[in-house]
């Protein structure tokens, strides 16, 4: 194929993607009870992570200050929604456009990247969902300075806060698949993982502390317990990584 013709196949591909995340955004824009059930659920006491810790009873009300906010933050969460629930074809016609250039092994060793990295930005996504996001509404929505300042929050900036963080987490838990890569090229070591637990559990906390603002320690170990987990594992594989490439070689 010439470069044209590869051109022209990945315009087809990226046609495709487009339609298939337009068609799911469109379902998702359609059934917005459902959407917004899920998105909004968080914000009350009755939410599942919250009976489970035996939260205090508590109720955020949200409030709409724009003419067109509404609206608008209804199309950007179905889109949003849309694409996620599209993600597994688009990662399909991205693999494949690109498995052709592709040796065989390096074609079987991408598929369990690609599901790797995939599984692990889902499982990021639902844990934010359940675990961190809900203590961060909790905390930061039932504050305040002085019982005569009431909190009025922002339908936008409560959708903002779930998508922004939804992303940040999905991306944090792409450690391990990134440091399996990393030891794959020589550059990470589990020896020095190991060696250095103590500063990145100081690291850890801090990065917990940043994600989830509160005094509350019960909160902080909640976010930072996965995430000192997911370092962990990452040790182990780039234990199992380097013990491979040693049993290749020899």
């Amino acid at each position: 194929m010439t470069f044209w013709d590869h051109l022209d196949d990945l315009r087809s591909s990226l046609i495709r993607i487009a339609v298939v995340t337009v068609l799911c955004g469109i379902a998702a824009f359609v059934m917005k009870d459902e959407l917004f059930a899920i998105v909004l659920a968080p914000r009350s006491s009755d939410f599942i992570s919250y009976r489970l810790i035996g939260a205090e009873a508590f109720r955020l009300h949200l409030m709409n200050t724009g003419l067109t906010e509404q609206f608008m933050i209804h199309m950007r969460t179905a889109l949003y929604a849309g694409l996620l629930v599209a993600s597994p074809y688009v990662l399909y016609e991205l693999f494949r456009f690109v498995s052709p250039a592709l040796y065989q092994n390096e074609r079987r060793y991408a598929v369990w990247i690609v599901g790797a990295a995939y599984v692990m930005f889902i499982v990021g996504t639902l844990v934010n969902y359940l675990v961190v996001f809900p203590l961060t509404v909790r905390f930061l929505g039932t504050y305040q300075v002085s019982p005569d300042v009431a909190n009025m929050l922002t339908l936008q900036s409560y959708v903002d806060t779930l998508l922004g963080m939804s992303l940040v987490m999905g991306v944090v838990f792409e450690l391990p698949v990134v440091c399996g890569l990393m030891a794959r090229m020589g550059l990470l070591t589990d020896e020095w993982m190991s060696t250095y637990r103590r500063h990145a559990v100081v690291a850890i906390l801090m990065a917990a502390a940043v994600i989830t603002p509160t005094t509350d320690v019960f909160t902080l170990f909640a976010v930072a317990l996965p995430l000192y987990l997911l370092y962990e594992v990452s040790i182990q594989i780039v234990r199992i990584t380097k013990r491979k490439q040693i049993t290749q070689t020899l």
